[in-house]
C-alpha cells in the first residue's frame, strides 16, 4: 500500500512540476516573478506538485 501511495504521489509531483516548468515561459514573455508566483498559485494543476510531495512523504514514512 505504501508503494502505491508513493508512486501515485510521484506521478502527481511530476505532473505539477511540469506545469511549473511550462509556465516559466511566461517569464520570457514579459511577466515578472511576483506576477508568475501569483499566477501559478491560482492554477489548480500546480497544486498537484505539493499534493504529490505530501503523498510521497506519507508513503515513505512508517
Amino acid at each position: 500500500m505504501k508503494l502505491v501511495l508513493f508512486l501515485t504521489g510521484f506521478g502527481l509531483a511530476v505532473a505539477g512540476g511540469i506545469s511549473f516548468i511550462m509556465y516559466l515561459n511566461l517569464l520570457a514573455a514579459g511577466m515578472t516573478w511576483p506576477e508568475y508566483i501569483s499566477f501559478t498559485i491560482r492554477r489548480p494543476e500546480c497544486y498537484l506538485f505539493f499534493v504529490g510531495w505530501l503523498l510521497m512523504f506519507f508513503g515513505f514514512i512508517e
